[in-house]
């Protein structure tokens, strides 16, 4: 649902001047000095360039104390009927689910049924005993370890779409990724389990419980949980292109129980009406939504995760903010709350990048250096030069190995035990990805030792850099 390969924000690459804007002195000035209008015109810029080198499709909105400054959409909603994207079009969210799912639990600890400080197993049926210290509020910071189930691991399915009881019966079978509190681990199984725990309290079903106490209460019309059988107003259609490529469909994969991880859509004014809820104090009291932001575990200094949310340091403030991934949709939503701002990305190509195009939204909005998209083109490299790349690289933090190998003319690289990718060099020292919104940059000491490579990765929630320490030639 969201790619755990993650870090800290860092620009890629040197611009020409034309190219970016100039951080001020102090982060506020560049807010205060550039009106609604300059900043619309500047992001309309920008999205029209990505629109022409990236392919995004999809709804983007950019607010400021509430009131929309931006609230455009672009692209096609459905390709082969020819309905455009609109600000009205509704969008599979994915992850974003879970801020939903966090503030349910929220409600009904201020409704005193329960205590995120109680044992998740005093709500959950046929708890297995590695579960038993495991609290809520473990489950809503991801710091739990419950492990994930593929699909090899479901066995024979039984139904389709795959059972809760064999869901839940795969997952107890595997052994805790570590023990509760020690780790972070980004995964959607306890955000499941919350979902159970809501229903079992609440003795109403998880998307009818969101819809009577979240969405109408907001008056967010134009959100809900999934159901495959409703006709949903304005839906989108996923699909998937990426820069070079035809844009296709999706083909449909059952994906292992989206629910209170990843079952609500919406649209770009219901998500702000959530957010000036988050502002006001609207749904849930201070306290609780402070809880909800509390960062519990940092993945990499600056990044932590809260409940539902990443809690990042970007552009000099605080960020509030996260992604979904699906087959064919990308969502992020960021919010500034030192400033009042809000920046929400809704896509529906699976190939492009809605944390990457937050970031620079909100770039943009600050005054803070950005980078224009542009046409990746490959230029040939000496085999000498890529010889010089060969070798293993670990990252510590989330813990990852990369191999680059050589083959004639060609680099690769193999991300633990992923399949392999071949690296197009935009330069000597610059490389790019055709199959994903990657791009690496290989650093090198004074005498021109390669030291390590900086991994720039543009996915559904963030756009973030990774530091890859070089271990050893290969």
């Amino acid at each position: 649902m969201t790619h755990a390969w993650i870090s800290t924000l860092a620009p890629f690459r040197p611009l020409p001047v034309a190219a970016m804007v100039f951080a001020c002195a102090h982060p506020g000035d560049a807010q205060r000095a550039r009106t609604d209008a300059q900043i619309a015109a500047e992001i309309g810029r920008y999205m029209q360039a990505a629109v022409t080198f990236e392919k995004f499709t999809g709804a983007i909105l950019v607010a400021r104390d509430g009131r929309p400054i931006v609230n455009r959409a672009y692209g096609l909603a459905n390709v082969e009927l020819g309905v455009p994207n609109t600000p009205r079009t509704v969008f599979r969210l994915a992850s974003l689910t879970t801020q939903f799912t966090a503030a349910a639990i929220m409600l009904l600890q201020e409704r005193g049924q329960l205590s995120v400080d109680h044992p998740a197993c005093q709500y959950l049926a046929n708890c297995p005993p590695a579960w038993q210290p495991i609290t809520i509020r473990q489950l809503l910071t991801m710091t739990a370890g419950i492990p994930s189930a593929h699909g090899v691991e479901l066995g024979p399915l039984q139904g389709f779409p795959v059972p809760w009881s064999q869901w839940v019966d795969a997952i107890g079978r595997k052994p805790l990724l570590f023990p509760p509190g020690t780790d972070l681990a980004y995964d959607y199984s306890g955000y499941n389990l919350l979902g159970f725990i809501i229903e079992k309290l609440s003795g109403q079903t998880y998307g009818e419980f969101i819809s009577r106490n979240i969405f109408a209460p907001l008056g967010m019309t134009h959100t809900g949980y999934e159901d495959p059988l409703r006709i949903v107003p304005h839906r989108a259609t996923g699909y998937r292109q990426l820069p070079g490529d035809p844009i296709t469909n999706v083909p449909y994969i059952e994906v292992i129980r989206l629910y209170a991880a990843g079952g609500v859509y919406s649209t770009t004014a219901d998500l702000l009406r959530w957010d000036q809820a988050l502002a006001t104090g609207k749904l849930l009291s201070r306290p609780s939504i402070d809880a909800m932001h509390a960062p519990a575990m940092e993945l990499l200094p600056g990044k932590a995760y809260a409940s539902g949310v990443w809690i990042t340091q970007r552009h000099g403030r605080t960020e509030i903010a996260n992604g979904g991934n699906l087959p064919g949709f990308l969502s992020h939503m960021a919010r500034y709350p030192s400033d009042r701002v809000t920046v929400i990305v809704l896509s529906n190509n699976g190939g492009g990048s809605s944390g990457k195009i937050s970031g620079v939204l909100s770039a943009i909005v600050f005054g803070a250096p950005y980078e224009m998209p542009y046409e990746r083109k490959a230029v040939s490299v000496d085999a000498a030069v890529l010889e010089r790349y060969v070798g293993e690289y670990r990252l510590q933090l989330p813990k990852l190995t990369m191999v680059m190998t050589r083959e004639g003319g060609r680099l690769f690289m193999r991300r633990d035990a992923e399949p392999k990718v071949e690296l197009f060099a935009e330069s000597d020292s610059r490389f790019f990805l055709k199959v994903e919104d990657v791009q690496l940059t290989f650093e090198t000491d004074a005498s021109g030792v390669v030291t390590g490579v900086v991994v720039h990765q543009g996915d559904s929630g963030r756009y973030d850099v990774l530091r890859g320490r070089r271990e050893s030639p290969m």
